[in-house]
């Protein structure tokens, strides 16, 4: 397939290059030009210096940037030039309601848009090891997942447009409570005074364990916290969460205390910290 891939950072860099390597032909564009210019020099790939040079001719078209306003930009930008019939697939993490505009958009011009949010990190990225929830056309979906298979391990239709984003939500409402938990366990084996790799073997074969228990643990028992998944990021879809849940009347009363405590991290000057450093508000008082 012939495909245009906007977004080349932590997560698209690799991504896109897990498609060059499947043999497909990729056109790379990022808003900081060099960083395309370096994915294409190192996968064989080719940069664009534009979003519609990027998109020009292309079947489909695959974008991972920031934030609802950049999808948008980048989506009206990318849709005239994108051959008819076209499949658009955004891994962003944005909300359920800017999915559903960009879907309607997208149909109006003959194309169709697919919300996928990802998980599994920047590991899974690397790794091409990531989960994909998808919402949107589902005939759509299935003409795009043979190319999305090259760096997913599971790829899931939850639905309509804006499904997918939805369903992104309910896995960051999981991860927030999973490592406060983790957060608070980890405190309290420190100040009762426990060896911490010892607790760490005793509880996490049991109804205890988790993915973020196995990967997470030890580096915040040791205060280390550059693993992955930054706390603005963290705060950025907790915000999404909450903004839909006031829409529809959820009750998260964990997600909105856990998203404060993530508000302490940055305010302690953990902005690019991953996810776990949730411990670290409690180490300080320690």
């Amino acid at each position: 397939m012939k495909i245009a891939f906007a977004g080349l950072g932590v997560m698209g860099a690799p991504m896109a290059r897990h498609l060059v390597q499947a043999g497909h032909e990729v056109v790379g564009f990022n808003r900081t030009p060099s960083k395309a210019q370096a994915w294409a020099g190192a996968t064989g790939g080719r940069s664009a210096q534009t979003v519609a040079d990027a998109a020009q001719g292309a079947d489909l078209f695959i974008l991972c940037v920031g934030n609802d306003d950049d999808v948008r930009s980048v989506v009206t930008e990318a849709l005239p030039h994108l051959a008819q019939g076209a499949v658009i697939v955004d891994h962003t993490t944005t909300s359920a309601k800017l999915a559903r505009e960009m879907a309607a958009l997208a149909a109006e011009q003959g194309r169709a848009f697919v919300d996928a949010p990802v998980s599994g990190g920047q590991a899974g990225a690397e790794n091409g090891q990531l989960s994909v929830m998808a919402g949107g056309d589902a005939e759509a979906l299935a003409r795009a997942e043979p190319a999305l298979k090259a760096y997913s391990k599971a790829i899931k239709h939850m639905g309509p447009a804006g499904s997918g984003q939805l369903t992104k939500m309910v896995n960051q409402i999981a991860i927030a409570g999973v490592v406060q938990g983790l957060a608070e366990a980890v405190h309290f084996a420190q100040v009762a005074g426990l060896d911490t790799d010892a607790a760490f073997d005793a509880v996490s074969k049991g109804a205890a364990q988790s993915w973020q228990m196995d990967n997470r643990w030890k580096t915040a028992a040791k205060g280390e916290f550059e693993f992955g998944f930054a706390v603005d990021w963290m705060r950025k879809d907790l915000g999404l969460v909450l903004d839909e849940a006031r829409s529809n009347g959820a009750r998260l009363a964990l997600t909105a205390l856990v998203d404060q405590f993530y508000a302490e991290v940055q305010a302690m000057g953990g902005n690019r910290w991953d996810t776990s450093s949730l411990a670290a508000r409690l180490q300080s008082r320690d």
